[in-house]
């Protein structure tokens, strides 16, 4: 393996689940977003039965492996917070933003969501993960792209050269690979342990499989000349970001996770139509708990340019509902590239009906406290 760079960047590590952001700004966040509505927890908007249930169900934990992201999944998590949108539904969240183990931590009970960073994630995991339950899928295109030095005019160029990866070579890169005609014995595959982009732009490898709102967005910041490879590019088909419930505890307190779900979901509309609010909101919380430097606002904002877009890619899902028909491509990727001996029913994996029901004609339901009689 190269002596790449040991630099130590707190970034994502995109595959395993969903992209932190060095990506870029295609274009800059929209002027002055209106002052949010914050309600105070005098002003819920759950009767008293409701509330009282969300209020006995405890406390709910979220894990962000991946810090403080501008993803969706992530983002409306720490939006919902401080919006105030938890407790106005009477919900006491916390939320554990250090990078750990979401999925651990979740299956095992110490915590009840965590976000992954598509559907093959969930699926390559869950022949080791137990008592998780997929409850909203944020895209219905694959975040990964491989991006190369400008050099690589085609992916079947990479033959007798270097294809960095982080964490494992995805189901997704390989089915692209595949799709390209590459023989991959052909290529020197490299687990990198650097996040630093101009490894490609300056020749010490010669291409990398990441997530497309992170290291190439950067390249493209930089001015710096590159190709990237898109898996729509070759008709590969996948999903972006999931997030995942503790099976128990969805099980035994639907409504609540429900209503977890709701006032995330409220949040991330509320980001796609104020973002510049978001990233100032986000970007704070990063500095007050010693992550600036990891996630500034500029990072930020490049990132989510790209991952609002990715949010909206399937016009005919809601933001955040899910079926098992969208998750069929990549399944089948999983089963042919991701070396696992089983991979259980898509309907085994996921809740279908969690999300979805919370909209009505396409439009989120937010609930208005009945009035005494």
């Amino acid at each position: 393996m190269s002596n790449l760079l040991k630099k130590d960047a707190r970034r994502h590590s995109l595959l395993v689940a969903g992209g932190i952001a060095a990506a870029l700004s295609l274009s800059a966040c929209g002027g002055g977003a209106p002052a949010a509505t914050k309600p105070s927890n005098a002003e819920t908007v759950l009767d008293d039965a409701a509330c009282q249930r969300n209020k006995d169900a405890g406390k709910i934990t979220y894990i962000s492996g991946y810090g403080y992201s501008a993803s969706a999944g992530q983002l409306d998590v720490f939006l919902a917070k401080e919006l105030g949108y938890f407790d106005a539904l009477c919900l006491d969240v916390e939320i554990n933003a250090s990078g750990a183990n979401g999925q651990q931590l979740v299956s095992s009970g110490q915590a009840q969501f965590t976000a992954l960073g598509s559907a093959s994630d969930v699926m390559l995991a869950a022949a080791n993960s137990k008592n998780l339950t997929a409850v909203a899928t944020y895209g219905s295109v694959s975040p990964f792209s491989i991006f190369a030095n400008e050099k690589v005019a085609s992916l079947k160029d990479l033959e007798g050269k270097k294809l960095g990866y982080f964490i494992n070579l995805t189901p997704i890169a390989s089915a692209m690979l595949d799709a390209a005609g590459v023989d991959v014995s052909k290529v020197e595959l490299i687990k990198m342990t650097n996040y630093d982009p101009t490894v490609v732009t300056r020749g010490q490898v010669d291409a990398i499989v990441g997530y497309a709102s992170n290291q190439p967005q950067t390249l493209k910041a930089m001015n710096l000349p590159f190709k990237e490879f898109l898996p729509a590019d070759l008709n590969v088909k996948g999903t972006y970001n999931v997030m995942e419930a503790n099976t128990e505890f969805l099980t035994k307190h639907r409504e609540t996770a429900s209503d977890f779900m709701r006032a995330s979901l409220k949040a991330l509309d509320y980001c796609l139509e104020n973002d510049a609010d978001c990233l100032d909101r986000i970007s704070k919380l990063a500095a007050d708990n010693n992550q600036g430097s990891a996630f500034p606002r500029e990072q930020l904002e490049r990132t989510w340019n790209v991952e609002s877009t990715w949010v909206k890619s399937d016009p005919a899902l809601s933001p955040g509902v899910q079926t098992a028909d969208q998750w069929a491509s990549e399944y089948e990727l999983v089963k042919k590239y991701g070396k696992v001996a089983s991979v259980p029913p898509v309907t085994d994996m996921m809740d279908t009906t969690l999300v979805a029901d919370l909209y009505k004609d396409g439009e989120l339901i937010w609930p208005a406290k009945k009035a005494a009689s």
